[in-house]
């Protein structure tokens, strides 16, 4: 009595099948212990957010709002105008904007918002890009559409060539996934490249669906928004101007807050309003103490600069170590280093093995497609740890490779 899709279509976990890879291995005990392999932040808190957290004490026996509190929503809307150059008025804290208990709540659940029984007569279809976020291929999976993997190899600039999706799938697309910037690679899409994906889901009445959640940590200029492109588009014809788009953002990793579980989204106001609908059945709602702090973080923008440069300090160690190895480059945003090793399984377990690092074979993050893990050839490595870690962690890679 097993949900088959979740037994037959979706396979390991990512970090389960490391686990598995290298537990036979007794790594070196005179080394310590270096975790590269989660993109998980290091850095703190803001002192703000946790003495809000700890001073909101008596919110604790009551059921927050589901739609979160005004305040929250407010501040979600008022950074979004700053960051994205939106004007002020344009989205409305009520319709635009739903906050989630982080970014992956709202990616997952995406695809059962906007995924019909049948899209012209036949099964919905979800892209997203390959290699991908696993809650994409989990929400594709559970909303029982075909999930289409769009490969985004070097020769793309690391972006998922939509161009090569036939007419008859997109007449059948009910979500596309989109990560910029990427997750693994860093890459990031360009105004064009997003009004151009954007004019095919209206074309097609589909949802493009972006997770914007590495959007603050960047090494050159600041990305590109999918709303902010969206309205320069001026396309609307009188309707909203985000039809048919929605963003999602997160604390985790613009405020070394991961497991605060706060983020949001925002965009189309129908997909926002079936998102609340949702929560309200089977949803999680977000703890007051986390949505006040979370208003603070979105309205202190200190903290986003000095951990933006923590994670460029940590590019500049690497690249002055590998810049000539591993296909070496040093991404537009978000804090992994993609590196072609030849054998990604086997450089981790030789990573493991001789240095005592915790690496991701990239082929985890990636499906065949064709017959070919495109992705086998790669390691993900998250940047994430202090200078003196990170030193210490890419030192011991170009050691050991």
């Amino acid at each position: 009595m097993l949900n088959p899709r979740l037994t037959e279509t979706l396979t390991d976990f990512p970090f389960a099948r490391l686990n598995t890879l290298i537990a036979p291995i007794t790594p070196p005990a005179h080394l310590s212990m270096i975790n590269m392999s989660v993109g998980e932040p290091q850095g703190r808190m803001p002192a703000l957010a946790r003495q809000i957290v700890a001073d909101e004490i008596d919110g604790w026996n009551r059921y927050p709002p589901n739609q979160g509190i005004p305040d929250l929503n407010l501040a979600i809307v008022e950074w979004l105008g700053r960051r994205y150059r939106l004007p002020d008025g344009l989205l409305d804290p009520a319709r635009h904007v739903m906050p989630t208990a982080g970014s992956k709540e709202g990616v997952y659940i995406i695809a059962t918002v906007a995924t019909p029984q049948q899209k012209n007569g036949a099964r919905p279809v979800i892209a997203l890009p390959n290699p991908f976020y696993q809650a994409y291929l989990g929400g594709a999976v559970l909303s029982g559409a075909e999930p289409l993997l769009v490969n985004a190899p070097a020769e793309t600039g690391f972006l998922p060539d939509f161009d090569a999706v036939d007419e008859v799938t997109w007449q059948r697309m009910s979500l596309v996934y989109l990560c910029s910037p990427a997750n693994p690679q860093g890459a990031i899409a360009d105004i064009s490249y997003l009004q151009k994906l954007i004019a095919k889901c209206r074309q097609y009445d589909c949802v493009l669906a972006v997770d914007e959640c590495y959007a603050e940590i960047y090494t050159r200029e600041a990305p590109v928004g999918a709303l902010e492109a969206a309205l320069a588009m001026d396309d609307t014809g009188g309707k909203d101007p985000f039809r048919n788009v929605v963003v999602f953002h997160s604390l985790s990793k613009r405020s070394n807050a991961a497991g605060l579980r706060s983020g949001f989204m925002a965009g189309d106001p129908r997909q926002v309003a079936m998102l609340l609908r949702w929560r309200t059945y089977g949803g999680p709602q977000i703890p007051f103490a986390v949505q006040k702090a979370s208003a603070a973080l979105w309205r202190e923008e200190t903290h986003p600069i000095e951990t933006r440069e923590w994670y460029r300090r940590n590019f500049r160690i690497a690249e002055s170590m590998l810049h000539n190895r591993f296909g070496y480059y040093t991404p537009g945003g978000g804090f992994f280093l993609w590196l072609d090793v030849g054998d990604g399984e086997e450089a981790t377990r030789k990573l493991w093995r001789e240095a005592h690092v915790k690496v991701l074979p990239g082929a985890y993050v990636c499906r065949e497609t064709d017959g070919i893990n495109r992705a086998e050839r790669y390691i993900r490595v998250a940047l994430v740890h202090d200078e003196s870690t990170t030193r210490e962690a890419v030192s011991r890679l170009a050691a050991v490779l």
